[in-house]
């Protein structure tokens, strides 16, 4: 879209991904002559996307107006809001605005792509320090979530402000650092806050999320009926809080403790460097001194507490870990709870620790770094928004918190459920939607990257249900003439049981049908492969209900 079909006096709004699911969030705002990015995250991809690796956003709409991008402002340090940033800043060349854990950790990622970290310009912003875009005015406010350094933005426009929470709880202990600064929000909503767009995660849960603190005494507990085993506890890397409550059990209870898992010891490095976790002297060590302590004098805090197939935890489950052995005498603590899509990888992981002989705790370690019902509410009444925009879930979530708006009095007509490419455009008088930018995602495959209805995912997908068949045919180079064949080589299609008989008749069939061919005068290699293709295609389909990827060869000799 060109500026000329910018309404100037409006604000637009343009969710580019995380409206759909958990991850990959993304949002443009627009006025005038300047946009700014708020976060940019990846996904990770579902069970149908055979072999892809990660799904970053589609951008195409900034890239189209680059002029006009001042910048990414970036809420929090998880992946599903800086993943994508190595991806993107490759083609967007802009300055990034974070807090100080937030850019360690974006530093860390631009620093393994390329010369990304020497060509991004970067600013660190302390919470209550604003930033100035071309248009817009951002300010930092201090929130609490599941890692240090979260922040809610405040983005002033001359259409007015809009608040957005980014990944937030209310959290009146933390681990580190301040409580949410309640009273930031309250003063923006005594001056006017044209839009909130709030974190809808936990709206569907009622009450409020407990304190991360409250882990404080379920870890102490763990730890003392568990004095004669080893501890291992899988968490997430970026959970800087819940490793700092696990070393301060274990510094409690005199035992060494060892990092496992390349990102929880890269968070571990940045947050330690940056001040942002405490550890005691003597208390940290790697993971080949582990072995000269006994083991009930030690505690292992470990990557995999989704059942991610690579992790730590998984490869210690089905014994392929080269340096640690889990069985009788270990307790392993699950310290999170199943991302929505995972159970069944965490179940399977859990199996196979009780099969090695392990004691298993899964309940109590745990608590969400998002808002439930009753802290979605208090920020809205602090606010109190003309608008109400959900962010950050899937659809349920968001019409979930679209109810809660709506008992809070907030009018029908001022809610939006968006859809990633929606684009928004309000100001004081009201708003509309405005029609679509381009949107959705683009999976990262090794070092290439594409759509996600791209023909490679689909055959993929085909060949993951029906399998392939490669059938080889060998012609005279001079005469055309069949002097061989054809050979038929399956993969995933049959029962190997089943197979030599499906073979001998799947050979006769195309052999009556290449040879009719040839009888007939046909001898163009392109006629003669769609009916080696044709044939088998009906034979399967016939046969077994299968559409196999078929591939025909003809070689000449």
């Amino acid at each position: 879209m060109n500026n000329e079909s910018n309404n100037v006096s409006r604000l637009r709004i343009i969710p580019l991904g995380g409206l759909e699911q958990i991850g990959m969030n993304i949002t443009a705002f627009e006025y005038g002559d300047s946009i700014i990015v708020v976060d940019c995250g990846l996904a990770f991809p579902e069970g149908d996307m055979l072999g892809v690796d990660l799904v970053i956003p589609d951008v195409t709409y900034l890239k189209e107006n680059i002029d006009r991008v001042k910048g990414f402002v970036i809420t929090h340090g998880h992946e599903d809001h800086i993943g994508a940033l190595p991806y993107i800043l490759k083609d967007i060349q802009v300055p990034v605005y974070a807090t100080k854990l937030t850019m360690g950790i974006i530093e860390k990622k631009l620093s393994e792509k390329d010369d990304l970290l020497k060509k991004t310009k970067r600013k660190v912003i302390k919470f209550g320090q604003s930033v100035n875009l071309g248009e817009f005015r951002v300010e930092f406010i201090k929130t609490n979530h599941s890692i240090v350094d979260a922040a809610a933005l405040a983005i002033f426009s001359p259409a007015g402000v809009v608040v957005h929470t980014g990944d937030f709880k209310v959290d009146y202990t933390p681990v580190y650092g301040d409580a949410i600064d309640l009273e930031r929000f309250a003063s923006l909503g005594k001056k006017g806050v044209l839009a909130l767009m709030c974190d809808s995660t936990n709206a569907e849960r009622p009450g409020f999320t407990p304190s991360e603190k409250t882990l404080r005494h379920t870890f102490d507990t763990i730890f003392n009926e568990n004095k004669n085993t080893r501890i291992i506890i899988a968490t997430f890397a970026s959970n800087v809080d819940r490793v700092q409550q696990i070393i301060n059990a274990a510094y409690k209870y005199g035992r060494k403790v060892a990092v496992e898992g390349r990102s929880m010891v890269s968070i571990i490095d940045i947050a330690s460097e940056l001040n942002r976790i405490s550890i005691p002297d003597d208390t940290l060590v790697s993971i080949d001194e582990i072995k000269n302590y006994p083991p009930e004098k030690t505690v292992l805090i470990t990557t995999g507490s989704q059942g991610e197939s690579m992790a730590a935890l998984s490869r210690m489950a089905n014994g392929t870990h080269r340096k640690i052995s889990v069985g009788a005498g270990d307790t392993v603590i699950f310290s999170s709870s199943p991302i929505p899509g995972n159970e069944k990888a965490v179940t399977k992981i859990i199996n196979e620790l009780l099969c090695k002989g392990a004691e298993v705790i899964f309940q109590d370690a745990h608590v969400s770094g998002h808002a439930c019902q009753e802290e979605i509410k208090l920020i809205y009444s602090l606010v109190q928004p003309k608008f109400a925009i959900p962010v950050h879930g899937e659809y349920k979530h968001l019409i979930a918190q679209a109810k809660l708006a709506e008992e809070l009095g907030i009018e029908k007509e001022n809610i939006f459920i968006l859809r990633s490419g929606d684009i928004l455009e309000l100001n004081e008088d009201g708003a509309q939607k405005a029609g679509k930018a381009p949107a959705g995602g683009l999976y990262v495959d090794g070092i290439g990257m594409g759509e996600l209805d791209s023909p490679v995912l689909r055959d993929r997908q085909r060949l993951a249900e029906d399998g392939i068949i490669v059938a080889s045919i060998v012609v005279d180079e001079y005469s055309g003439s069949l002097l061989s064949g054809p050979v038929i080589h399956t993969r995933g299609v049959v029962y190997v049981k089943e197979s030599e008989a499906l073979l001998e008749e799947i050979t006769s069939t195309l052999t009556e049908a290449v040879t009719a061919a040839y009888d007939k005068g046909i001898t163009d290699w392109g006629k003669i492969r769609n009916i080696m293709k044709d044939t088998l295609n009906e034979f399967f389909w016939k046969n077994y209900k299968r559409r196999p990827m078929i591939l025909p060869i003809i070689m000449d000799v």
